[in-house]
C-alpha cells in the first residue's frame, strides 16, 4: 500500500447533465468542490457549502472517511451558476405570499416599511430562482475532488518516504561508527587504571608487597566492572531492531503516521542513553548526530497519515 501524507490539495467541478435538453436559465451551471488538509492528530473533517447543500454532509463525510484516516481536513463545495440566472425569476405565487405577508405586518406594524424590489428578489431566490444541484451532480464532483486529492497525498508521500530511508541510512551509519569505540574505550580505562594503580602503590611504598599479577587482575577486574557500565551494545541492537521496523512500515504503507510516531520516541530513548554511557568525545558526537537526524526523521513521520 502506498504512503499517505496528511498534508494535499486538489479541486474538481461537475457540470449538470442535460440529456440533450436546452438547460434552463435557472439551472446550476456546475458545482466546484475543493479538499485541502494538513497534519492532525487524528481525522478533523470539516465542511463549507450553501445551506441547501447541507442534506448531503453525511454521506459526504462518509465518502471522505472511508479514504482519508487522519488530519485537519476542509472540504469547500461552492455552486456555479449561467450569468443569466444571477437574477431570480419570482413566480407569481411567491410574489402573493410575500404580499399576504407584508399586509399582515403593516397591519399590525402601521409604520414598517414595504419591501423593496431587491428585498423582493432577495426572498425569492433559492426557490425557482437558482435550484441547487442534483446531489449525484454534487457526489460527482466530490469523488472526482477526492481522487485526486488522495493522488496529491501518495506524491507527497512518496517524497516523504524517500527522505525517511536516507535518515535511517545515516542512523545506521552512526550506529556502526560507534560499535568499535566501546572496546577501545574499555582498553584504553583499563592502561589508565593500572598506571593510577602503581602509581599510588609507589606513593604508598607498597610496590614491593604487590605482585604484578596481581595488579594486573585488579586492572582487569576493574576494567571489566567499567566495561559494564559503558556497554552500549544493547541500546544499539536496539536502536538498529527499531529501524528495522520503519522500514518494514514504510515497505508495507497505509496508515502507519501513529506507529512510526512511537518508534521515533523509542529511537530518542535510546540515542539519549547511548550520549549518557558516552566516555569519549567521538561518542558524545555521534550521539548528538543521531538526535539531530532522530528528530527530522520526527518533523517529517508527523506529516505522515
Amino acid at each position: 500500500m502506498p504512503v499517505y501524507s496528511m498534508t494535499g490539495y486538489a479541486s474538481a467541478t461537475a457540470q449538470p447533465t442535460t440529456s440533450g435538453e436546452t438547460p434552463s436559465a435557472h439551472v446550476a451551471a456546475g458545482v466546484t468542490v475543493e479538499a485541502r488538509s494538513v497534519n492532525g492528530r487524528f481525522l478533523d473533517l470539516s465542511f463549507r457549502m450553501p445551506d441547501e447543500l447541507r442534506a448531503l454532509e453525511p454521506a459526504l463525510r462518509e465518502l471522505v472517511t472511508s479514504q482519508v484516516k487522519r488530519g485537519k481536513m476542509e472540504l469547500r463545495i461552492a455552486m456555479q451558476r449561467e450569468s443569466e440566472s444571477s437574477v431570480p425569476n419570482p413566480q407569481p405565487d411567491q410574489l402573493n405570499r410575500l404580499a399576504r405577508l407584508q399586509e399582515q405586518v403593516q397591519a399590525w406594524l402601521p409604520k414598517a416599511q414595504s419591501l423593496s424590489v431587491q428585498e423582493a428578489l432577495q426572498w425569492c431566490k433559492g426557490g425557482t430562482g437558482g435550484p441547487a444541484p442534483a446531489d449525484e451532480q454534487v457526489l460527482e464532483a466530490a469523488r472526482q475532488c477526492l481522487k485526486s486529492f488522495l493522488e496529491a497525498r501518495e506524491r507527497e508521500g512518496a517524497k516523504l518516504v524517500t527522505m525517511l530511508k536516507q535518515r535511517v541510512a545515516t542512523l545506521r551509519q552512526l550506529a556502526d561508527q560507534a560499535e568499535p569505540l566501546i572496546p577501545a574505550a574499555v582498553q584504553r580505562q583499563q592502561e589508565r587504571f593500572l598506571e593510577r594503580w602503581k602509581e599510588a602503590l609507589s606513593a604508598a611504598g607498597a610496590t614491593t608487597s604487590v605482585s604484578e599479577q596481581s595488579l594486573q587482575e585488579r586492572a582487569v577486574n576493574e576494567a571489566a566492572a567499567y566495561a559494564l557500565r559503558i556497554d552500549v551494545a544493547e541500546e544499539l541492537t536496539r536502536l538498529r531492531s527499531h529501524l528495522d521496523e520503519v522500514e518494514r512500515l514504510l515497505k508495507k504503507g497505509g496508515d502507519i503516521g501513529k506507529r512510526l510516531d512511537f518508534l521515533m520516541q523509542e529511537l530518542h530513548r535510546e540515542a539519549n542513553t547511548l550520549g549518557s554511557k558516552a566516555v569519549a568525545i567521538e561518542l558524545t558526537n555521534i550521539s548528538v548526530e543521531m538526535k539531530v537526524a532522530i528528530e527530522q526523521l520526527r518533523e517529517q513521520v508527523q506529516n505522515i497519515e
